[in-house]
């Protein structure tokens, strides 16, 4: 990979050059700039990684390689080529023939990428068909078979006839993966490839991506998950507003960081730093001008039982027509002003509980009180009253947002009635603030902004109607690292001032580690352990909670020339 600046001329064994690749949006004076010039030479065998911040410029550069940076992208480079052959000016005739089938590429938000009417099993074959690689349904229906088995997704025969929404997020991603690999391809761009993933599932796609590089193809990887891209990355690129701020070989950069941008990234990463500390350099999530009253509902007295689920159980219905236990007697109390981590592969129920809570989903059986009063059997009308006392960042906040509304509108929505309209829009200001979003977002819609844009979004939609619970579906996952220290910072800070309890389910255990204060493993719909957090994380009880610390990457800190060094190591973190 090229080191210096706008220099690198196609060499024999490269497959994908970029020399001074610029993308902007919009015309004349109006004309944005996305990218300001980023160069690379990509050999196979070789992968790549592009990391930054929410909007420095990571993905619209993976998607300017491939063709789909957008009708009124402006796309212009000294040179950018595939084997040769020059990808500037291609019409979309020769980009079908590359795309797929020359190059893969896994998009990061699977829920919009997949199409919510087609069977899974139909998008991962689609490239297949389209590029003639099978000879008859049988053998689509075995190659769909060997791909979904191939990223880990269980039951690749059932699930292969399922709709996106009827499977975890998890396994929606593996499906997109799945589908990218189809073809082969020489190179695969992976935009946040194990975002949604726990851990085991991080750590078989992460095998997989390392065993696809062996055979010689080439990756480029997008991610905000530092400790990812070590595992697989032989060179960086580090973005920032849309420039590359450092670049070299990957252990040149854990090691000895440059730039103090990437340093910044480094110290925000969560596991080897004390339970609880402050991981942001800065206070931009203070609280301005916060009331400091409790939330609307009063509470219980400290550390009382907030929250209480007993035996809850939720049951669906499979293609088959047989019944299967998502949540199977799961029971549990949330304390007043407490943190209870929830951590478990994808399909292990920790979403569809947190629907139940929120009583967005019926319990089959068991109940959820909420104040010592009923909450799960309350009519309707009665449970509307207090709905705002518990709220939800979901796991997909674009699922989650109606497409038409502006930003403003959507955390508006979530204010009290009585709020007066002045009012309003500086307190959803203020609160764009808190979660580190300029006001200049208040017009834009959900299509308009990144995947970390969005999540913030959420979070402050979340914070509005100043809650006495909120359940934290992976409220973190589409972050990078810093915005995620700050997001993580802020409901520690919220926590502290109104006493607000989480309900935290995360795939991520350096996460659940660092904000919980007691913490539930969940497995196919059980709790296989609980305990405090240090209990968890030191003397786990299960099998399946140590194969899951077992499988933790972590960033391991050491004093360097004034500032921290970071090396990766495997274990605890």
């Amino acid at each position: 990979m090229s080191q210096g600046g706008p220099q690198p001329l196609l060499q024999e064994a490269d497959l994908l050059t970029a020399d001074s690749l610029r993308v902007s949006f919009g015309r004349g004076i109006a004309q944005k700039a996305a990218v300001r010039s980023i160069s690379f030479s990509l050999r196979p065998g070789q992968c790549l990684a592009i990391v930054g911040e929410s909007g420095s410029g990571k993905s619209v550069s993976a998607r300017a390689l491939i063709g789909l940076a957008g009708r009124h992208a402006n796309v212009h480079a000294r040179q950018l080529s595939f084997e040769g052959t020059d990808l500037i000016g291609l019409n979309d005739r020769a980009w079908r023939r590359i795309r797929g089938n020359k190059i893969g590429f896994v998009l990061q938000d699977a829920l919009v990428s997949l199409d919510p009417l087609r069977p899974i099993g139909k998008e991962v074959g689609e490239g297949l068909l389209l590029h003639g690689a099978v000879s008859s349904r049988e053998e689509l229906a075995q190659r769909v078979i060997a791909l979904l088995k191939l990223v880990g997704v269980p039951e690749p025969e059932t699930k292969a006839e399922q709709l996106p929404h009827q499977l975890s997020g998890g396994q929606r991603q593996r499906a997109l993966i799945a589908a990218a690999l189809a073809l082969d391809p020489r190179i695969l761009i992976a935009d946040e490839p194990t975002t949604a993933l726990d851990v085991t599932a991080q750590a078989h796609v992460l095998a997989l991506l390392q065993e696809t590089k062996a055979r010689g193809k080439a990756l480029i990887l997008i991610s905000h998950d530092l400790a990812v891209v070590s595992r697989v990355a032989d060179e960086i690129l580090v973005m920032r507003g849309g420039e590359v701020v450092e670049r070299g070989p990957a252990v040149q950069i854990f090691k000895d960081p440059r730039h103090p941008y990437t340093r910044q990234l480094l110290d925000a990463v969560p596991s080897g730093r004390p339970r609880g500390s402050r991981l942001s350099p800065s206070t931009i999530l203070s609280l301005p001008g916060r009331q400091t009253q409790p939330p609307v509902q009063s509470l219980p007295q400290a550390r009382s039982i907030l929250l209480e689920a007993t035996g809850l159980v939720k049951r669906f219905e499979g293609p088959d027509g047989t019944s299967r236990a998502a949540v199977d007697g799961v029971s549990f109390e949330l304390r007043s002003g407490e943190t209870l981590g929830i951590v478990g592969e994808s399909g292990s129920g920790k979403s569809t509980m947190a629907r139940m809570v929120m009583a967005l989903d019926k319990p089959d059986d068991g109940v959820v009180q909420f104040a010592g009063r009923p909450w799960t059997t309350l009519a309707e009308r009665e449970r509307r009253a207090r709905r705002r006392a518990i709220s939800i960042i979901y796991q997909d906040p674009l699922g989650s947002f109606d497409p038409r509304w502006t930003v403003g509108r959507i955390i508006s929505d979530s204010l009290s009635g009585d709020v007066e309209k002045r009012q309003r829009q500086e307190r959803v200001i203020e609160l764009l603030d808190m979660v580190g979003l300029s006001e200049a977002l208040l017009d834009r819609r959900p299509l308009d902004l990144s995947g970390g844009q969005r999540q913030r979004v959420a979070i402050a939609r979340a914070i509005a109607p100043n809650p006495a619970v909120i359940v934290c579906d992976e409220p973190v996952s589409a972050l990078d690292v810093s915005i995620q220290a700050q997001v993580l910072d802020l409901l520690g800070d919220l926590k502290d001032r109104l006493g607000v309890s989480y309900l935290f389910i995360s795939h991520d255990l350096s996460v659940v580690r660092h904000i919980s204060d007691r913490v539930i493993v969940m497995r196919r719909g059980r709790i296989v352990d609980s305990g405090t957090t240090e209990e968890i994380f030191r003397n786990p009880q299960s099998d399946y909670t140590r194969s899951l610390i077992a499988a933790m990457p972590r960033l391991v800190r050491v004093q360097r020339s004034g500032h921290s060094a970071t090396i990766l190591e495997e274990g605890i973190a």
